[in-house]
């Protein structure tokens, strides 16, 4: 018998190949493959709803979608067979049933990115889609010394280039290491803005390199000037790892809708 149904899936991709996460009127998106090839399993239009927007060229390997269907399939073989339908640059992690009620983006209480840097002589061959190369050896304890400042709720206004005027969001945790030649940068936090990580990486990667202190990064919150802040680490050495969710039963449980994701 067909069942109407709200799943929650956990999405990994590729990002060098898709515009972005959200659908676009003349691009490949992840969105859009998903809907497509999810509708042809089903048999009726859906729409998918992602717990964050990445950018062209940002990777996930724990991008949470919700959507409803209408199918007698149960979960696995809907995961199996949705697999089937998309690309080699895009697959379904997980699949299960949710609360009618689950929304994954409104539901998701904390998102988790981490930023690479190849610290190589050398270009990367292998890693050239998955990290930023920086050839000139970076000073991981000042970077950070400097990543505290981030803790906290602060006003990002200086860290996104987006139109938003809630620029207020809640960094929990960023941690800051190199392993081998790979520096790595992991920030959780509840929401973040349009390029938020990205220009943060950039702003890290600046103390790294002697040209910024933890001051001037506090500062630079402080402030909310865009143009200090300097450029953007490019996109794809960004990856959403992680989203988090607290049980949710009923709608009435949850509490102010969560912000957007436009890291």
């Amino acid at each position: 018998m067909t069942q109407s149904r709200t799943i929650r899936v956990t999405v990994e991709y590729d990002g060098a190949g898709f515009a972005g996460f959200q659908r676009q009127a003349a691009a490949r998106t992840v969105q859009q493959e998903l809907e497509t090839a999810l509708a042809s399993v089903v048999g009726h239009q859906v729409h998918v709803t992602g717990a964050g927007r990445t950018d062209a060229g940002t990777h996930a390997t724990g991008q949470v979608v919700s959507t409803r269907v209408e199918t007698r399939l149960d979960d696995a073989t809907l995961g199996r067979a949705w697999n089937a339908r998309l690309s080699k640059d895009l697959v379904i992690r997980s699949l299960t049933t949710a609360p009618e009620c689950f929304h994954a983006r409104r539901d998701a209480v904390q998102r988790t990115y981490e930023y690479r840097i190849a610290q190589t002589p050398h270009r990367p061959a292998i890693d050239r889609g998955r990290a930023w190369h920086i050839r000139e050896p970076l000073d991981v304890a000042r970077m950070q010394a400097a990543a505290t400042e981030f803790v906290g709720t602060h006003d990002f206004r200086a860290f996104t280039i987006g139109p938003e005027t809630r620029t207020r969001r809640h960094i929990t945790n960023i941690a800051v290491w190199r392993e081998g030649a790979t520096v790595t940068l992991r920030v959780s936090g509840n929401a973040f803005l349009h390029r938020m990580v990205r220009r943060m990486v950039a702003a890290l990667v600046r103390v790294g390199r002697g040209e910024l202190t933890a001051a001037d990064v506090r500062r630079l919150l402080q402030s909310g000037d865009r143009a200090s802040v300097g450029a953007t680490a490019p996109a794809h050495g960004l990856t959403l790892v992680d989203v988090h969710y607290h049980r949710v039963a009923h709608p009435s449980d949850r509490s102010a809708p969560a912000l957007e994701v436009l890291a």
